[in-house]
């Protein structure tokens, strides 16, 4: 990347304290500030670096006012932390363009559908009455199972693996070897002290706007859907169980896990960590603390729980005071 403070200043609808033409080649953390870097500050307890800093440029918002004089140029935006976000999106997009292309070593079938500049990388299959969107990126070695749907927009990272007849949206990004279509951990005991295993005939369906991360792995539902909803954002190594169904926006953290059948709201946040039991309804806005363990339903909306089994999160800190004072006894 290489960009004047000028050109910055236009992409995110700013305007130029200082150097016009002052060039950036690399983000950094504004402590680590150094020359050809851009930062950016936007947390208060950072403001003694704004002073210290090396960097070339920060990016900070239209109301900073400096206490004391400021060597970088300063790009002044309405929401300092949105544009940097913004602004690491379009570099990335812009230094990461694919041309429509198939690689001569993959294996599209000839029933299978592709749209307008959909990319398809080394080693990958693409099975039979597949339908892929226009400018979706397929990476290499990826596998998207007979008769599954992909959006347009679409980015599916090395590894990623799609079990057959699998339902995903437009603007979804999975990240390497995430797989979305697994069998449920479903087995049914039998008398003499052994498991049946239940096969799993539905499938999952992911909505737009998704982003699902490394290793993380989604399983089909028995029947029906497992679904995920518009906007969900799931971190690396989490489990989402057979037939559960999370609502639009809600985020999770790496190492979280559902069991089946569990119902998650719309805007809950969960943190790392975290283990849901099955056959759950989680309701909308619920913040659930790293490491909780839930094993009830969440009625109300807007709560936030913590502790196992989790519990508003109040009452667990006053629970907590007694735990501590009982422990130096």
């Amino acid at each position: 990347m290489e960009f004047t403070t000028k050109e910055l200043a236009r992409i995110l609808k700013g305007t130029v304290e200082g150097n016009p033409e002052e060039k950036v080649t690399s983000f950094a953390k504004i402590e680590h500030g150094k020359p050809g870097k851009l930062c950016f500050y936007a947390n208060p307890k950072y403001e003694h670096y704004v002073y210290e800093t090396k960097a070339s440029a920060i990016i900070v918002n239209k109301d900073f006012i400096p206490k004391e004089p400021v060597n970088a140029t300063l790009i002044r935006v309405d929401d300092a932390y949105s544009s940097v976000a913004f602004l690491l999106k379009y570099v990335h997009d812009h230094e990461n363009k694919y041309r429509h292309h198939r690689s001569l070593i993959s294996l599209v079938y000839p029933s299978a559908k592709l749209g307008k500049k959909v990319y398809v990388g080394s080693y990958s299959y693409i099975g039979r009455k597949c339908r892929i969107g226009d400018g979706t990126r397929i990476c290499q070695n990826v596998y998207v199972g007979d008769g599954t749907t992909i959006g347009k927009g679409c980015i599916l990272y090395p590894g990623v693996r799609i079990y057959p007849g699998m339902v995903i949206g437009n603007n979804v990004i999975l990240h390497a070897n995430c797989v979305i279509g697994s069998d449920g951990f479903g087995n049914a005991p039998q008398p003499d002290g052994t498991w049946k295993k239940i096969e799993h005939l539905g499938n999952v369906i992911i909505g737009d706007n998704v982003e699902i991360g490394a290793n993380t792995t989604v399983d089909r539902a028995e029947m029906e859907s497992t679904i995920i909803g518009n906007g969900v954002k799931i971190d690396n190594l989490c489990q989402i169980a057979h037939n559960v169904q999370i609502g639009d926006n809600t985020v999770m953290a790496a190492q979280s896990g559902v069991a089946g059948s569990t119902k998650i709201g719309k805007n809950c946040i969960i943190a790392g960590q975290v283990g849901i039991v099955g056959h759950l309804t989680i309701a909308d806005g619920t913040t659930i603390a790293a490491q909780a363990g839930v094993i009830g339903n969440v009625k109300e909306s807007g709560q936030k729980i913590f502790g196992t089994p989790a519990i508003d999160i109040k009452n667990y800190m006053r629970s907590y005071a007694i735990f501590k004072q009982n422990g130096k006894q």
